[in-house]
């Protein structure tokens, strides 16, 4: 009896830790923590580093691409005859100097120079994706972290009810009112929390070390954390007209593409202005020793007279890159569309699968959890239906967890914009194999590894006992 009492009071002092906020900073405050690393990795990642110097080669390119022509000097002579040098004696024969500088036709060396500029602006863009793709994947690994700490501390928890579980069935079989299987099977689960622990320990230490690459920051370096991921904040719903506009406006990808078209419109405008004839001058004074010096002037036009063959093709080639562009713009503007939708139903799912844990089905499973404990305390149920009400309470605490850790993902890949499908790479909303979330909660299936989590919460175990199907721990 006095195992039962201290097994009701141990689920119950769970189940208010469980559910009551962190002290401290409110759920919304920024996490200095999270803000550190994110700080870090955008300022030491190399790879971003790598992109911002591609962004300064680019830039160095626009005043090239816009720059005169190098004008060349000529030294010659010119001489009447071979057996020697007529200079000074005859009037044809000289020392000839030549400068020639070649000119665009007006227009051309701006709009070269407006080609570049776009490129460089490519550039810049391709950065700013990498730097929202650096914060997400910072905030992302940071939020796996939590969740795995969580989990360490669910399963310490689960070890204390297991322990006082297997005391409960021991002081019964020891009176002759249990059967040996529900001792048996109490040491079993316990035994399985072991390998579970394992599991997760090892999926923190990655976790750590998956941050400190991402920072540049030596692997085994430690990373505390203060908060708990059932207390972070709801990411916000924002209303599809807004979220669109938002997307529209910071997609680096669009801003790619809106940038590309702009450019292409310039090459063909370039392309036109071709077709134009660029000038040579040319100026050039001839020493004829004792006798008056020469000067000649001239001024040379080039002659597009295989423009059917060269600048009109060229023409029609950039036009027809400009179409390619401009429905490569609205092809990407309607992905942008389509993902932000996308996300927000997603996001809204998510929300209201939390807050129906919140509101219910934690306080369902720990009702369940305690009536079934009260009933074996007056002998009406046997042990068997106490795990099955434990493992239902454990399995609805750790789908709790994933339900939260899914919804802040969908908030990160809100906040990234990426283009990548809802659960894809880079689509931060694909949780994949929990470490630990499977064996030793009852009927579950003992993975050793975990069990995988589908998109979406886990569904709550059914009342009647067995197996709770959480995708957590």
């Amino acid at each position: 009896m006095k195992c039962s009492l201290a097994l009701l009071a141990l689920l119950s002092a769970s189940a208010a830790s469980a559910q009551e906020p962190a002290r401290g900073a409110p759920p919304d405050a920024p996490d200095p923590i999270l803000e550190g690393l994110v700080q870090d990795a955008l300022t030491h990642r190399p790879e971003l580093a790598q992109s911002s110097t591609a962004v300064e080669a680019e830039r160095e390119r626009v005043p090239q691409a816009g720059a005169m022509p190098d004008p060349m000097f000529q030294v010659g002579i010119q001489n009447d005859g071979f057996k020697e040098i007529q200079i000074g004696k005859m009037e044809t024969s000289y020392l000839s100097f030549m400068l020639t500088q070649p000119f665009f036709f007006p227009g051309k060396r701006g709009l070269r120079g407006e080609v570049a500029r776009l490129g460089a602006d490519q550039a810049e863009a391709a950065v700013a994706r990498m730097r929202l793709s650096v914060e997400a994947e910072v905030r992302r690994a940071y939020l796996d972290l939590l969740l795995a700490r969580d989990q360490l501390a669910l399963l310490a928890r689960t070890e204390a009810l297991w322990l006082q579980s297997e005391k409960a069935a021991r002081a019964r079989y020891a009176v002759g009112e249990g059967a040996q299987s529900d001792l048996l099977r109490a040491q079993l689960e316990r035994m399985r929390l072991r390998q579970q622990r394992l599991a997760l320990e090892a999926q923190e230490r990655t976790r750590v070390q998956e941050l400190n690459r991402l920072r540049h920051r030596p692997l085994a370096e430690p990373i505390p954390t203060v908060r708990r991921i059932r207390d972070l904040a709801d990411p916000a719903l924002p209303p599809v007209a807004e979220a669109l506009a938002d997307a529209e406006a910071r997609t680096p990808e669009l801003a790619q593409a809106q940038l590309a078209q702009a450019q292409a419109e310039k090459r063909v405008a370039l392309a036109r202005r071709e077709k134009l004839p660029d000038f040579t001058v040319s100026a050039g004074v001839m020493a004829r020793g004792e006798l008056d010096p020469m000067w000649q002037l001239s001024l040379g036009v080039t002659l597009p007279v295989w423009s059917g063959q060269k600048q009109n093709r060229a023409v029609a080639e950039s036009a027809a890159r400009a179409r390619g562009s401009a429905h490569g713009e609205m092809a990407v503007r309607d992905l942008v569309r389509l993902r932000t939708e996308e996300r927000l139903a997603l996001l809204a799912s998510a929300r209201e699968t939390v807050k129906l844990y919140r509101q219910e089905l934690l306080v369902q499973s720990e009702a369940m959890a305690t009536s079934t404990l009260g009933q074996y305390q007056t002998g009406r149920i046997p042990f068997a239906s106490v795990l099955d009400g434990l493992n239902t309470w454990l399995a609805t605490q750790g789908g709790f967890l994933d339900a939260v850790a899914q919804l802040q993902r969908l908030g990160i890949a809100q906040r990234e914009l990426s283009l990548e499908a809802p659960g894809g790479a880079g689509g931060g909303m694909a949780t994949g194999p929990v470490p630990g979330a499977g064996g030793g909660m009852g009927g579950q299936k003992a993975m050793g590894g975990g069990a995988s989590v589908s998109q979406g919460a886990p569904a709550p175990a059914e009342e009647s006992g067995g197996a709770a199907t959480s995708g957590g721990m």
